[in-house]
């Protein structure tokens, strides 16, 4: 495994995170508990969660994500060797508090909750989900200022972060599905008013979405704030399973929920997945590999968060770490990424 720093903190985390939104929804408590096993047993340090996990999120499951990993940690005495990643909801999900927001009262409410749902006295990354305020995020592109409003003030946000941190809850903060302009927000406030420090971002990044590259690459590098890559297979898109035609396997996760992730379902989406996988098998690598390989090769990239139903996925997604694609490869991609850009952003 190879590891990183995560931002300017001395952790080191593993570049392949395990991610856990299946959780609850695609996967039993059994199977989370297996594969955390095989992760760690294969030097994987890093476990990223939310509040509001499983995906898609609704009364009946909120919550089951953390609750599987807690009955796991249970059982466990090598806490302190793990790093645990969870984030509190932003607006939009009442069944979880009514309106919700990053004020003081709800980090407080959301935090103790995750706390006892994973059932550890701290978590060591915690991340706010996504803006309060109406901005680019969830594959909206096109801004459209329409208020100055920005919900919570963020040197307040970051004033009740450091009250859980010097409460020993938490140990660092980051952001997601963050924009530029808020990164660099939090990061100007932290600098001025000596408040906690912003050490990651989490936001989508894949063959199909390098969205990131065009502000926010630099801004991870320079303030070292490094991207923790999400979807990193387009939601199972670039996994090669499915076929041109629009053939949906029973069971995928685009066959489930396609109707909440219309990016993925776009015709330049599939054209342009079709000819990754077609790179991919052409030198003798499985799409997923090639994938994942690609963003765990990126600068700005601290940890690519994996997700996976299966065990063969997760034995899959966790081998690419062993791959290193050649030059060829790379100016392929980049050839592909010219001739259909961002289609799923």
């Amino acid at each position: 495994m190879i590891y990183d720093k995560l931002g300017k903190t001395g952790l080191k985390v593993s570049k392949i995170c395990l991610g856990t939104m299946t959780w609850g929804e695609q996967n039993t408590e059994q199977e989370a508990h297996e594969q955390l096993d095989y992760a760690i047993d294969n030097d994987i340090n890093f476990i990223d969660t939310a509040e509001m996990y499983s995906v898609p999120s609704r009364p009946e499951t909120q919550g089951s994500t953390e609750r599987y990993i807690g009955s796991w940690l249970k059982n466990r005495y090598d806490r302190n060797k793990l790093i645990i990643a969870s984030k509190i909801a932003g607006p939009g999900m009442e069944h979880i508090r009514k309106s919700p927001s990053f004020s003081r009262i709800h980090l407080n409410e959301a935090l103790e909750k995750s706390l006892e749902r994973l059932q550890t006295d701290y978590i060591d990354l915690y991340q706010l989900h996504w803006p309060e305020r109406p901005t680019n995020f969830f594959g909206r592109l096109g801004y459209n200022h329409k208020t100055d409003n920005t919900g919570t003030d963020f040197k307040v946000v970051l004033e009740s972060l450091q009250e859980l941190i010097e409460s020993k809850k938490i140990r660092y903060v980051g952001l997601s599905n963050e924009t530029p302009w808020g990164l660099m927000s939090f990061l100007k406030l932290s600098e001025q008013y000596n408040l906690p420090r912003i050490v990651s971002i989490q936001n989508p990044y894949s063959l199909l979405n390098r969205t990131f590259e065009v502000g926010l690459a630099e801004v991870a590098i320079r303030e070292k704030a490094g991207l923790l890559a999400y979807s990193p297979l387009a939601f199972g898109l670039l996994s090669g399973k499915y076929k041109s035609g629009g053939m949906m396997p029973p069971g995928a996760r685009l066959t489930l929920f396609s109707d909440r992730l219309p990016r993925y379902s776009k015709p330049k989406a599939w054209e342009a997945m079709e000819k990754y996988v077609k790179l991919a098998k052409d030198n003798g690598l499985t799409p997923a590999q090639m994938a994942l390989a690609f963003v765990n090769s990126r600068d700005f990239v601290t940890s690519t968060i994996i997700g996976a139903t299966s065990m063969d996925q997760l034995k899959e997604d966790i081998g690419s770490i062993n791959i290193t694609l050649s030059d060829d490869i790379l100016q392929a991609i980049e050839g592909i990424q010219r001739e259909i850009p961002n289609p799923a952003p």
